[in-house]
């Protein structure tokens, strides 16, 4: 039981010893005092019962902490017009730390019932190299993955890929207009952007090259055996392409289902939604229309034009007789449920796009899939020093790829400056740790709804809320078992806690587990990341206040097991960020 839960008993038994009738026992709530100068925990339930039973709050208050049988484990005092505040005693943190320090989980709760929970995150477009849009999706959600994994949940990562959109008629257009074949084995996104670059500016300014790209689609499509092929070499060297990215992020996937994949579900798909009454035909397509089940303001199916309620189906096919995205879409969660038997399906995608997960999720209920939670994991934009989305000077998206290096040169410039390494290799590594790193923890340590500024020279820096700066906590944790000479055995079974800083370091450590449930609850590893900032800076304080080499006996082997478990929660912690720790720097 964790210490809230012991307290709620306890307050359960003081009341039931009163004689107080309590109707709804889980109305007491013992939760983490906001202020640490009012305790550590603070209950209520004396002001929700008092005025029911004819008392002034704060004497009941009163009364209900004399029949509390808490003196080994905190002291209690009464706050405002009735508060039960809790301050946990010195020998009773120590029994956290201990637990904690030999808990193999480090004393991370599992979930009551494990949910079988799909995750659809960066999905970029096949032959078209990652940008930095694909940024956030990619790694918010391997965060909310790991995560998910780490308190039990059955998580499936599933990779959407873009492999059958307009764009392949433009790309196969291209190739067969000149295709760099050595440019394409070296740099194969880069070659494959190349050529949708050239088919698009050409289409622009030459109708027949625009029809000519849609025949080639239309073509690959209907299962043309030339296109086909040229077609499934782009996925695959795309792949590969993605593949460093991804590796080059500590990013990873369970399954690459694209929109291809797909494919054959389609025309049976449309054919039963209209069997089954969702969707009619309309000016020669395929929509689906509103249920009428809600107001027109919350309808995902209309749209207010000119001061009307107007239709705004959702298309399923279009004249031409072709599918598209929400096709597909509606496609893959009956796979998903079917198959995978999804529980949750998250989907970590831009903001924008609320309205179209709107829809989806609406159809979804109509088509039977009740049982299963959908929720869109929106997110905001990334912007440049000037306060506008990022963007290269051509006008373009920056490419994911360089991002990251202009991450870790500017984390080189850092390294050389301040690194104690010597070896080159062992800086340039650290460099790349440093620079990677800081991308992420820019991106996980900001609401995900919230716009930020993608500032490189704040992001490398050591001090500030940076990962450079969780990094150098770790290895100042650890830092002090380098020093010690002879071998070295804790056992933690006299752990004892003498200073403010020792207890207020174990305080932070013990919320681990709270916190990582509590980023779910909103699916915000930004709680996470904020914990562990707190957390490396109680260490600090402890740090500088309680030395610890020159302590000696349970002293000092108390004060190397909360280096040590600092240490282990940070690394854990940061891992669930996709964060890798250095040993040195």
């Amino acid at each position: 039981m964790t210490i809230s839960e012991i307290l709620r008993e306890t307050v359960l038994t003081a009341l039931t010893s009163l004689e107080v009738a309590l109707p709804d026992p889980s109305r007491i709530q013992v939760t983490k005092a906001a202020d640490l100068r009012f305790g550590d925990f603070q209950c209520n339930i004396a002001m929700v019962l008092a005025k029911s039973l004819g008392k002034n709050p704060r004497d009941f208050a009163t009364e209900l902490a004399g029949a509390l049988d808490v003196k080994d484990l905190c002291e209690v005092s009464i706050a405002g017009p009735g508060f039960l505040n809790f301050t946990l005693k010195a020998a009773a943190w120590a029994d956290l730390a201990r637990a904690q320090w030999n808990s193999e989980n480090l004393s991370v709760l599992p979930v009551e019932s494990p949910r079988r929970i799909v995750v659809d995150f960066s999905a970029p477009n096949v032959a078209k190299p990652m940008h930095v849009g694909h940024i956030r999706s990619t790694i918010i959600g391997e965060c909310l993955s790991r995560v998910a994994r780490k308190v039990g949940h059955h998580v499936i990562k599933d990779n959407h890929l873009g492999d059958w959109g307009t764009q392949f008629g433009m790309v196969t257009w291209a190739w067969k207009a000149g295709v760099d074949e050595k440019r394409l084995e070296e740099e194969p996104l880069q070659e494959l952007l190349r050529l949708y670059r050239t088919a698009s500016d050409a289409s622009k300014e030459d109708e027949t090259v625009r029809e000519e790209c849609r025949a080639e689609l239309v073509k690959l499509q209907q299962g043309d055996a030339e296109n086909l092929a040229i077609w499934t070499r782009c996925v695959e060297l795309s792949r590969k392409g993605l593949d460093d990215i991804y590796e080059r992020l500590d990013v990873t996937f369970d399954h690459w289902l694209g929109e291809s994949d797909y494919n054959e579900a389609l025309a049976p798909l449309v054919d039963r939604l209209i069997s089954e009454g969702h969707a009619r035909e309309s000016d020669g397509a395929i929509g689906i229309f509103s249920s009428g089940s809600v107001k027109p303001k919350g309808d995902p199916f209309k749209v207010n034009r000119d001061g009307e309620w107007q239709d705004f189906p959702m298309l399923v096919k279009k004249k031409d007789g072709g599918f598209n995205y929400a096709t597909t879409d509606i496609a893959t969660v009956e796979f998903r449920v079917n198959e995978w038997q999804a529980d949750e399906l998250w989907y970590v995608v831009d903001f924008r796009q609320g309205g179209h997960f709107k829809q989806l999720f609406d159809v979804s209920k109509r088509l039977g899939y009740e049982q299963s939670q959908f929720v869109h994991v929106s997110f905001g934009t990334i912007l440049g020093k000037d306060g506008k989305p990022l963007k290269t000077r051509a006008g373009d998206l920056p490419q994911l790829e360089d991002v990251l290096d202009d991450a870790v040169k500017a984390a080189q410039r850092v390294v050389d400056a301040k690194s104690r390494l010597e070896g080159d290799e062992e800086k340039k590594a650290l460099a790349e740790l440093i620079g990677v790193s800081s991308v992420k923890f820019t991106e996980l340590s900001h609401h995900r709804m919230s716009d930020y500024v993608f500032d490189l020279d704040k992001m490398v820096a050591l001090e500030g809320d940076t990962a450079p700066y969780l990094l150098y906590s770790y290895v100042r944790a650890r830092s002090i078992f380098r020093k010690l000479e002879g071998e070295l055995v804790l056992s933690g079974e006299n752990l004892i806690l003498e200073e403010k800083a020792e207890v207020h370091l174990v305080r932070m450590l013990s919320r681990y587990s709270d916190q990582i449930h509590q980023v779910l609850d909103d699916y915000r590893p930004n709680l996470l990341a904020t914990y562990l900032l707190e957390l490396a800076r109680a260490f600090h304080s402890f740090f500088e206040a309680c030395p610890v080499l020159k302590a000696e006996g349970e002293t000092r082997e108390s004060r190397l097991i909360l280096c040590d478990l600092t240490s282990k929660v940070l690394k854990d912690g940061l891992a669930l960020l996709a964060i890798p720790v250095p040993e040195r720097m």
